[in-house]
């Protein structure tokens, strides 16, 4: 089916106008659809208003609109007072002013429309505006009346055409503090976070919308075929069940193997590990630090230049240094109580190296 267009108008910078018409960019066409019928007869039912208080039908040209205003009390809105509230905008997408596109916050962003010149003198006119929007690397807001209702219209240049998108009013986006501060500031170990960024890296990809499927409808469309052939017992797909998060560190790590991180992940994962029993190994290290202290904490993993310190390798710094101050004590005692025997050794030896030094120089002499 061609696509039709939504709303024609006209498309207006300053004095330079050109006609245009508005094209959805999204459609829910192709999603599954249902009618309501009657369970006992199979016929389609249809909705009927009636009178609240006396439960009598009302027909459509006696239905009106009204706006509450207390209990039980309405004022009428006729149609044609709505109509009757004319607006440049109704017929024409005024560009009001330029932004930078970065600066428009995502959260206002609400539909998607294509915009396309309506008739070959717009054309010209049309190729004005979208190369200057494309050339200047800015977005133009502009207002427009959809379904009786005026709306913001963000414009930038796609390809020969213009993408617009609709969006909401600063009174219709609600302020992310009151539902933000109750979240609390939290700690934790840098080497939970370094496993929580090698599953990033794992699942990194590029955006193609295309590789997403909607599981949901195709659900839906395999369920109705089943019972059009006339099966009676279908397969209801369970959904996994959360599983509570005793330990983040394993639970990490368990994702990380689920993804398939591959030999690096894997690495890194043994790396971090060490990491995280590197606290109690260190505190055992510094409960056996007498003699082979120096050894056991060797094994300790190293810190990197840019970790933080943890408690557990400062307990470890300290016993690895109060046991190298021990060994490097008694080495001291050591060669105190040895340096009187060593010393004529160490002179015989310095003797015998100077003459072996002083022969080949005499000799160097006689032959010259």
């Amino acid at each position: 089916m061609a696509a039709r267009a939504i709303w024609k108008g006209y498309l207006k910078l300053s004095l330079v106008s050109c006609a245009v018409a508005l094209y959805p960019a999204a459609t829910s066409s192709s999603k599954v659809r249902f009618n309501t019928l009657n369970r006992e007869t199979g016929n389609r039912v249809k909705r009927v208003y009636v009178d609240a208080e006396t439960g009598d039908p009302v027909e459509p040209e006696d239905q009106v609109k009204g706006y509450k205003v207390g209990k039980n009390e309405y004022i009428q809105i006729e149609d044609e007072e709505i109509d009757a509230l004319k607006l440049e905008s109704t017929h024409t997408i005024d560009i009001e002013t330029f932004v930078p596109r970065k600066e428009v916050d995502e959260r206002y962003l609400d539909s998607p429309y294509y915009l396309v010149p309506d008739d070959r003198v717009a054309q010209e006119a049309f190729a004005v505006i979208r190369d200057a929007i494309r050339e200047k690397k800015m977005a133009a807001i502009g207002r427009v009346v959809m379904a009786r209702r005026e709306r913001l219209i963000l414009l930038e240049a796609l390809d020969d055409g213009l993408m617009g998108t609709t969006l909401h009013y600063a009174y219709e986006i609600r302020g992310e503090s009151e539902v933000f501060e109750d979240i609390p500031d939290v700690s934790y170990p840098k080497e939970v976070k370094d496993l929580a960024l090698h599953i990033v890296e794992t699942k990194t990809g590029h955006f193609e919308p295309e590789t997403f499927e909607d599981r949901y409808e195709n659900a839906l469309v395999d369920m109705i075929k089943a019972k059009q052939a006339g099966a009676k017992d279908l397969p209801a797909p369970k959904a996994r069940e959360p599983s509570n998060v005793v330990n983040l560190m394993d639970a990490l790590k368990r994702s990380l193997a689920a993804e398939g991180g591959g030999e690096r992940a894997g690495k890194s994962a043994a790396k971090s590990s060490g990491k995280a029993s590197g606290k109690g190994g260190s505190t055992r290290a510094a409960a056996k630090s007498s003699g082979k202290g120096a050894v056991k904490t060797s094994a300790a993993p190293e810190a990197d230049d840019d970790e933080e310190e943890t408690p557990a390798r400062k307990a470890t710094s300290k016993t690895t240094g109060k046991t190298s101050a021990k060994t490097s004590a008694s080495s001291k005692s050591k060669s105190k109580s040895k340096s009187p025997e060593s010393k004529p050794s160490e002179s015989k030896s310095s003797r015998s190296k100077s003459s072996a030094t002083k022969q080949p120089a005499a000799k160097q002499r006689k032959a010259s």
